[in-house]
């Protein structure tokens, strides 16, 4: 089924591509709200995906399994690019004169919320990895990608996705001593810094 798919995208189908979207844009969603921790971004994430996914179609090979990692790196570099671009926007407004600030009271809020300090705390222990560490870990963490998939998304060879995965969880097993569970969040819920939990197809 999936290489029939991809033949078919891979010749402009526009029913067949709506097909992979409606498949996998929840995967890419999650993949870029790991990625990110902003839901707005994720949601602008998913439609350049598909965008450049629709651009680059004829690059899928057309005999294969699930298009997922192929999808899944394409959001990868979405993602990459949101963020040079946010740097670039946050350096011009550092630029521009200061305002008196207002107090914001989303953060009243926020701190109603059970999991607020836990959740910090892994957002901060993320930070801390290096880009190429946080890319691999929500591929094969968090969207469930075995080694070769996310090196196939990524474009670099598998034992470099084992050894940036390894580096990654020790990492975090390191700045989440506190909470005693790397990279979960209460109970043994592993997808606590994701929306929704999704398959693997």
């Amino acid at each position: 089924m999936d290489t029939h798919l991809r033949r078919r995208i891979r010749a402009g189908d526009h029913d067949a591509f709506a097909a992979l979207f409606d498949a996998y844009a929840r995967s890419v969603y999650n993949h870029a709200y790991r990625l990110t921790g902003d839901w707005t971004t994720a949601e602008e994430a998913v439609s350049l995906t598909f965008l450049e996914a629709w651009r680059l179609r004829t690059a899928l090979d057309a005999d294969g399994g699930s298009p997922r990692p192929w999808l899944l790196g394409i959001a990868t570099n979405v993602v990459r690019n949101q963020r040079r671009a946010a740097r670039r926007h946050s350096a011009a407004l550092a630029r521009l004169p200061r305002e008196e600030p207002v107090r914001d009271f989303a953060d009243e809020v926020a701190g109603r919320v059970d999991d607020a300090a836990q959740l910090a705390l892994v957002r901060t222990a993320l930070a801390k990895l290096r880009r190429p560490e946080r890319e691999v870990l929500a591929l094969c963490v968090w969207s469930g990608l075995d080694y070769a998939a996310a090196a196939e998304a990524l474009g670099v060879p598998v034992g470099t996705v084992r050894s940036r995965l390894s580096r990654a969880r020790a990492k975090l097993a390191k700045h989440l001593e506190p909470a005693r569970i790397p990279g979960q969040m209460r109970g043994d819920r592993t997808d606590a810094v994701g929306p929704l939990k999704e398959g693997t197809r």
